[in-house]
């Protein structure tokens, strides 16, 4: 799964690493320099877990909201194409009953 170079951390890990830059009061570059892990990623997760706690930039939505999202817009897809599917199916009994 993804490159041998791409190490996949546990939640826990993200959690602690998070929690070390907060309680630390050092940067996130400094953290991940002791963790050993790339700057980038932790970054990552940092602004994330503050976006989850509703403390992002403004527009930014927390993974509940991002699932919930996801659910709605395929909520809405699968009705658009049982609406589509009624339409035809109204127009050919329609036609039937015309004979």
């Amino acid at each position: 799964m993804g490159s041998k170079y791409t190490k996949r951390y546990t939640e826990e890990f993200k959690r602690d690493a998070i929690a070390l830059v907060d309680s630390s009061g050092k940067t996130v570059t400094a953290v991940a320099r002791e963790l050993g892990i790339s700057s980038e990623s932790l970054r990552g997760w940092y602004l994330r877990a503050k976006a989850d706690r509703g403390e992002g930039g403004s527009g930014e939505l927390t993974s509940a909201e991002r699932e919930e999202l996801k659910r709605l817009r395929k909520e809405v897809r699968e009705q658009q194409q049982t609406i589509e599917i009624l339409k035809k199916a109204t127009a050919f009994f329609v036609k039937e009953n015309d004979r």
